[in-house]
């Protein structure tokens, strides 16, 4: 089940987008890589993120009810250092518009300033302390001034001498006879001087900050107005509710050929089942994020330069990435969870048909295993091997490895007491076929050698890059015989090895777009890439080159429908008995792509299968070409050939994903 966001950042000058959920991960999502998930911090127990925010150079920081202000170290993916404000929880942290300093808010009414050096962060100051707690704060774009929101009132504080000098008090509901507090969630101050707000009353309001009074104020919603971005223009802001509702405001012309503009709502939409925790506005598309765990980016068409595929809306639910591995020989599958692993054996028939048939289960898919992590970080990545034999997983601090033993129908599982020390932290695991060795991705491009032997493991050696890299390991793959091995970055650069000699064999030209998914071809040893902006390559390690199949895709060109999809491919395989078929998937569709037939044009269908079953088998072969696509299984969370020539999926219902969610605002329809 996806967890929920809880708040989200967007960097206009890095197109990238910061989001942190309630179990205390952090990703980050590349827009200009076509939204790809690029970057993954797993969650800790220990944290709890209220707010996060980008400032400086690109730097990432984060505060929560724990009362610490966290930075993120975005290369190595972890937590860079977490200083203490001593104010007790931390409702929001913000940076101001140089990026220089950060306010944060805290639970005992007080304003602490911190100067960002490049090292860290310095404690500078506190503004006047209040009686209650502070829920959220904004910088004037201008001046050094901060509006804070809190229960019943708005305060301005001058931050030069860190004296308050403005109080803007706000009316108290009456419900069923007795007043209610009005709890002021977001705050924003535009640079004409007005205040933003959005409160638990359900209204927008602009204030006058000199004076102090109310010049307008909208009615949103029936529940919680819950958080508020402002475009950099200063000429629309986004509101999010409580009922899932997310609503648009511009300030435009009252009367054309007049100077005078107000505020008016303009557009209403409705992409969440539940509450809008966080939201943000970029320069062409409104951001928000949810208790359902989804990452809506809906584009501005006004703001658009052209009509292109850039201008549709954009889901984002599940991970770019795989948590499900397989063990093809032993049809076992490893499904990661944030707390605990299990281990399923896969069902079998004993009934054959032809092509669309659904055969009985004889037996039924068995829960052999479920492996829980201890202390509180969450499991970063897991794998099995091929054979079943050995399970590994990580977390941000540990590496764990396990021995699993079979008798009859009985499982047992020991693990390996003494793991040898590694000087950086794990970041992605792979066993070798013969499950001989565990290959461990790290910090600075390093790739760990691990043998394995009957319950113990030791390093042998550590494959470095030609040169040095400040990114870390995003993928890994190996082929089948155990000697290649290659790993790629998010930068898109791709280093091969030798892992028989030990050595570095080559590097893949770096492509423009981060690599999502990769695999070595059993037969050719030709290493296929995927990328974010959904183009395949193919890579001969033998001649150093791209092959001619990849250069005529290059030249020219892929269908105009399969660039234009949403999700990227998270999964490759190969079948062993046709080496010219590539399998791949992303979360909505399963390829076969035949290298042997020539690819398809604009002006052809590119999910043409069913059409060709009513043509004779000349014309089927003259109009074939080298997609073959079924939709038929999604959201699809994996995909891989087993040994037995069986190919199994693993697909995540979405109504499976909503059951499990609390029940949302109930809401009035017409005519119910």
């Amino acid at each position: 089940v996806p967890v929920s966001v809880r708040c989200i950042s967007y960097s206009e000058r890095t197109e990238r987008l910061a989001v942190a959920r309630n179990n205390g991960s952090v990703e980050v999502y590349n827009f200009s890589a076509n939204y790809y998930q690029e970057k993954i911090i797993p969650g800790d127990d220990r944290r709890s993120t209220e707010s996060i925010c980008w400032a400086g150079e690109e730097r990432l920081f984060s505060a929560g009810l724990n009362g610490e202000i966290i930075e993120y170290d975005l290369e190595k993916l972890c937590v860079k250092y977490s200083l203490d404000a001593y104010g007790g929880p931390i409702w929001g942290i913000v940076p101001n518009p140089s990026g220089t300093q950060l306010a944060v808010c805290c639970d005992d009414g007080s304003v602490k300033l911190f100067s960002i050096t490049p090292e860290n962060i310095v404690f500078e100051k506190s503004l006047d302390r209040q009686k209650d707690r502070i829920l959220c704060l904004a910088w004037h774009p201008s001046r050094p001034q901060i509006v804070t929101g809190s229960v019943n009132a708005i305060r301005a504080f001058n931050v030069s001498s860190g004296h308050l000098f403005q109080t803007l008090k706000m009316d108290r509901p009456l419900i069923s006879g007795k007043k209610r507090d009005c709890i002021v969630w977001s705050v924003a101050v535009l640079s004409c001087g007005e205040i933003v707000s959005t409160d638990s009353t359900g209204k927008l309001r602009f204030w006058e900050l000199e004076r102090g009074t109310l010049i307008r104020s909208f009615n949103v919603t029936n529940s919680d107005a819950l958080c508020l971005a402002v475009s950099k223009e200063e000429d629309s802001l986004v509101v999010g509710t409580a009922e899932g509702t997310i609503l648009q405001f511009q300030h435009l012309d009252v009367q054309a050929g007049k100077e005078t503009k107000e505020w008016f709502r303009t557009r209403p939409f409705r992409y969440h089942t539940h509450d809008v925790k966080s939201v943000a506005h970029s320069s062409t598309a409104l951001i928000s994020g949810g208790f359902d765990g989804q990452i809506i980016c809906r584009p501005l068409m006004e703001k658009m330069e052209t009509k292109t595929y850039e201008a549709v809306l954009r889901k984002i639910m599940f991970p770019h990435r795989h948590l499900v591995s397989c063990a093809q020989a032993s049809r076992l599958l490893l499904f990661q969870f944030p707390k605990h692993l299990e281990l399923w054996r896969l069902g079998q028939t004993n009934e054959s048909g032809v092509d669309g048939d659904v055969l009985n289960v004889s037996q039924d898919p068995e829960l052999l295993l479920k492996l829980k992590s201890k202390g509180s970080e969450c499991i970063r990545c897991s794998t099995i091997s091929r054979c079943g034999s050995w399970v590994s997983y990580t977390t941000s601090s540990r590496l764990f490895l396990y021995r699993l033993h079979y008798e009859n129908q009985n499982i047992s599982i020991s693990r390996v007491p003494k793991m040898p020390p590694l000087q950086t932290a794990a970041l992605q695991l792979l066993f070798s076929w013969d499950a001989k060795q565990l290959y461990v991705g790290s910090q600075g491009g390093l790739v760990y050698v691990l043998e394995l032997s009957d319950g113990a493991c030791q390093h042998s050696y550590t494959l470095e890059p030609p040169s040095a890299s400040p990114h870390s390991v995003h993928l890994l793959t190996a082929s089948s015989d155990g000697s290649l091995l290659a790993a790629a970055f998010v930068d898109s650069h791709i280093d091969i090895y030798n892992v028989k000699t030990q050595k570095y064999v080559c590097s893949v030209p770096q492509y423009s777009s981060p690599p999502t998914a990769m695999s070595i071809c059993p037969s050719t040893e030709n290493l296929v890439i995927a990328h974010a902006d959904q183009q395949i390559l193919e890579f001969n390690i033998a001649e150093k080159q791209y092959t001619h199949w990849s250069r005529k895709v290059l030249q020219h060109g892929l269908h105009r429908d399969w660039l234009e999809r949403d999700t990227p491919i998270t999964g490759i395989t190969f079948n062993p008995s046709k080496p010219e078929h590539i399998l791949m998937h992303d979360n909505y569709m399963f390829c076969v792509l035949d290298k042997s037939l020539p690819l398809p044009n604009d002006k052809t269908s590119l999910t043409n299968q069913r059409s060709l079953k009513s043509l004779s088998e000349k014309m089927r072969r003259s109009c074939a070409h080298a997609f073959k696509i079924t939709r038929e299984y999604k959201p699809l969370l994996f995909m891989d050939l087993l040994d037995d020539g069986e190919l199994v999926m693993v697909e995540r219902p979405l109504v499976d994903i909503l059951s499990q969610l609390p029940p949302p605002i109930k809401l009035k329809k017409f005519g119910t």
